[in-house]
């Protein structure tokens, strides 16, 4: 049985290995942990299975439960009993899984994003590899038809690739199925016997046979020409230091997102093949009853490198723990800027993405559930086990309105503050430098720069709409569309945000959906509606939008008091004012009650302009985690107090019962007499026989030898002798030594002595020569407390065990072979 459980866990680990042809389908190693969770909960359903010695077909339907149960976790559906127990709603998201699973593969191309279908698919999969390659090696023994299902999957990156495979993930199968092999052959030669060469040498197991070391050659040589002569013939592979050297390129095709992983979705790539998709399709219903909503908007890009703007991994808590109201929604009205909360229901036809769309500043949401979260600082809802297809959820949010005074009003953040480090960073290039230089000259807050910057790109400056741009000669994307100022809203966006960061204002880009195709209060969404624009934080306000497309280019397009339409004709009001109509110096920063100014930091937190409602709840967890180990840990101890004192009560009642019972009687004291009840005797050998078990575990707890097979009245003399002799101790010790003697074979128990007082005594002198170490288990984690459970333990083992065999030669009664034993042979 032992080496059946090991031939069970090469099985499972093989399996592991021969799907590494997978890496070269997907762009993480998620479903490679997936996959590791599924196999090695179908490896231990096996493994006790066996150990129960249940049937094989008891071992299949355990592996399929294992199988079950572990889709469930990885993959719920929110409708799980005690978050793990499936139910019908499981099984209906299950197949909602396979079913999409058929559509992402035919619109995706590897290496491919993290999708919840996929990753369904593919653990499913492995799973059932695993089961099947269990079954043929242990089951069957049958390991070389194992090699089959393990083919299987090498084949899937090899009809989803369209020119090579890599070598690398082949081996690493071939290594596990030979592993395989070797494992059973000496399985095999364990059970049959210890083998002897002619001179009588003894041979090990794992030493092979002449003819099972021959094969083995073979089989190496066979995979060694099998991987490397393809990569001799030309017009085969790439070749073998090109799959070492390269990375994967390739952004797939097909629609956006990928759900799973927010933190690597190329929000740019997704959004310029939807806009040049020839055919036009529904993605998004939103109902709001806000009479002029603005875009709504699902990610975020603030993350700057070399190759422009991407989005950070988001950071959030979940949505089902409430949203944190942004503390400048808080406060009392601000001179200029209103704020008006509404509501809106979102229906996703056709949109696959790890985020839901939302409009800015979401205070409450209903109908999502545990899976998503909400990150604060990015202002998004987003999840990393799930996707945003076909959603339907509705949620309030505060549409707020700023006028340009009030924008002007905020103060600029100081240089060294850690804000204004992550959202102005840029990579030096000459050209956009001297461009914002000429722009911002004389400009005397963040919003004059802002608007400097945002009305360069207009129509009068050169700049037009088009979704395919031109290239350049400068080497630099941002210098190729400054110079030649065409492109659409994602070269604008980026290109805008990247000017006020040179500005040294906090920039990003945001992307979601315009508003258009309204009927009524709803609004049907299309992929020509997607979207990017740039938001800039200024202090005390929070994030603005700025859209610096063209207007007249982008349906459903949204313009302000605060980013009017460069291209419309020019107000001859150039000095903000407030809304009592008195102007205001644009340099000023915000006033205070007091009339002094107000501190960047009071409304900034370093969180995007929003703050949480309280502070971290790590620390929280952290505490409660110590608190739940101390409790654990203080359980021996505590059981340990308990019956101790229990003990010296019984011991102490007893002592004053008996000794009542002796001065009614004629007897004189220290001479024994007959306990006149059956149930006076019975107690007072409880008495004397709990006395004693409490002196066995104070010498198993400070570590003194107990030797079982010896008396009561031996092992009184050597304690007295031994570990006793340097203290008063000893009378006390003889007294339960002949409390115990007498209970065990007198007629007459000891009826008098303090066996209470004696049993404190000794425990104070074992404690009085024991070192700090010992005493310090002693108190914290008894020995005596641990050996009883562990001998607890094992008896409620072996009573289970001996439970399951009764039940086993039960069923082995109704064994279809019973039928078949009488069977005459041929």
């Amino acid at each position: 049985m032992r080496g059946r459980r090991h031939l069970g866990f090469v099985a499972a680990a093989a399996t592991l290995l021969a799907a590494a042809p997978m890496s070269t389908i997907y762009d993480r190693w998620t479903w490679l942990v997936q996959c590791a969770v599924v196999v090695g909960l179908i490896a231990g359903a096996a493994t006790l299975a066996r150990w129960w010695r249940a049937p094989v077909w008891a071992q299949v339907l355990a592996m399929a439960t294992a199988l079950l149960f572990g889709l469930t976790w990885i993959f719920p559906s929110g409708q799980e009993l005690m978050a793990l127990v499936p139910t019908p709603g499981t099984l209906t998201h299950f197949a909602a899984l396979l079913a999409s699973s058929g559509e992402d593969m035919r619109s995706y191309g590897v290496p491919v994003e993290d999708l919840d279908s996929l990753l369904f698919l593919t653990a499913l999969g492995v799973g059932g590899v695993a089961v099947v390659v269990d079954v043929l090696t242990v089951g069957m023994r049958r390991p070389a038809l194992a090699g089959l299902p393990m083919l299987a999957i090498y084949s899937v990156p090899v009809a989803v690739h369209v020119d090579s495979v890599s070598a690398v993930p082949f081996v690493i199968g071939a290594a596990g199925f030979l592993w395989l092999l070797a494992a059973d052959n000496v399985d095999r030669v364990r059970h049959f016997g210890r083998r002897f060469t002619g001179d009588g040498r003894d041979v090990d197991v794992w030493e092979p046979s002449p003819l099972a070391a021959a094969g083995r050659r073979l089989a190496v040589i066979g995979v060694a020409v099998a991987v490397l002569l393809p990569l001799a013939v030309p017009g085969m592979t790439s070749g073998l230091l090109s799959q070492f050297g390269s990375g994967g390129s390739g952004d797939g095709s097909g629609r956006p997102g990928a759900g799973g992983s927010p933190g690597r979705v190329n929000l740019f790539a997704q959004l310029s093949g939807e806009l040049n998709r020839s055919e036009q399709r529904d993605m998004v219903k939103v109902t709001t009853n806000d009479p002029d909503p603005f875009y709504l908007r699902f990610a975020v890009a603030d993350d700057f490198e070399r190759t422009g703007f991407g989005p950070r991994s988001p950071e959030g808590t979940p949505v089902t723990q409430g949203l944190p109201v942004p503390r400048e929604l808080s406060r009392s009205e601000d001179r200029g800027i209103t704020r008006t909360q509404y509501e809106a229901q979102v229906e996703i036809v056709d949109f696959v993405m790890p985020f839901l769309p939302v409009y800015t500043a979401p205070v409450t949401t209903r109908g999502i559930d545990g899976n998503w979260r909400y990150d604060a600082t990015m202002q998004v809802v987003y999840s990393e086990r799930a996707s945003s297809r076909g959603r339907q959820y509705s949620f309030d949010f505060v549409r707020s309105e700023y006028t340009p005074a009030a924008l002007a009003a905020a103060p600029t953040l100081a240089p060294e503050h850690a804000f204004r480090k992550l959202y102005t960073t840029v990579e030096p290039v000459r050209e956009v430098e001297e461009l914002v230089e000429r722009l911002t000259a004389g400009k005397r807050n963040d919003y004059e720069r802002v608007r400097a910057i945002y009305d360069h790109f207009s129509r009068k400056n050169g700049f037009s709409y088009a979704l395919n741009t031109e290239g350049g000669t400068s080497g630099q994307d941002i210098v190729n569309f400054l110079t030649n100022k065409v492109g659409f809203c994602q070269q604008y966006a980026a290109a805008m945000t990247w000017l006020v960061r040179e500005a040294g204002v906090p920039a990003r880009v945001a992307f979601g959906f315009t508003s258009a195709n309204r009927s009524g209060n709803t609004y049907t969404l299309t992929n020509n509606n997607l979207h990017a624009w740039t938001e800039v934080y200024f202090t005390g306000v929070g994030w603005v939008p700025f859209d610096a497309t063209p207007a007249a280019s982008v349906t459903g397009s949204v313009r302000s008091g605060w980013a009017p339409d460069p291209d419309a004709p020019e107000e001859s009001a150039t000095t903000p004012t407030t809304p009592g109509g008195q102007a205001t110096d644009p340099s000023a920063g915000p006033e205070s009650p007091d009339g002094s100014e107000g501190d960047p930091g009071e409304a900034f937190d370093g969180g995007a302009g929003i703050a949480p409602e309280g502070g971290p709840r790590w620390p929280l967890w952290v505490l409660a985690g110590v608190g739940l180990l101390v409790l654990l840990l203080a359980v021996p101890a505590l059981r340990r107090v308990l019956l101790r004192r229990r003990r010296q009560t019984r011991a102490a009642a007893a002592a004053s019962t008996l000794a009542s019972v002796a001065a009614d009687g004629d007897a004189p004291p220290g001479v024994a007499r007959v306990v006149l009840s059956d149930s006076e005797l019975a107690r007072a050998r409880a008495d004397a026989h709990a006395a004693w078990d409490e002196l066995v575990d104070t010498l198993v707890d400070f570590r003194v030898t107990v030797d079982p097979a010896e008396t009561p009245r031996a092992t009184a003399e050597r304690l007295a002798r031994e570990d006793l002799s340097a203290s008063n101790a000893e009378e006390a010790v003889r007294l339960l030594a002949r409390a115990e003697e007498r209970a065990r074979y007198a007629r007459e128990p000891l009826r008098h002595g303090p066996l209470g007082d004696a049993l404190r005594t000794v425990r104070r002198a074992l404690r009085a020569g024991a070192d700090r170490r010992t005493r310090l288990v002693a108190s914290t984690l008894p020995p005596s407390v641990l050996l009883r459970w562990r001998l607890a333990t094992m008896d409620a083992s072996a009573g289970f065990v001996g439970l399951t065999g009764r039940l086993r030669e039960r069923l082995l009664r109704f064994s279809p072979r019973r039928v078949l034993a009488g069977r005459p042979s041929r």
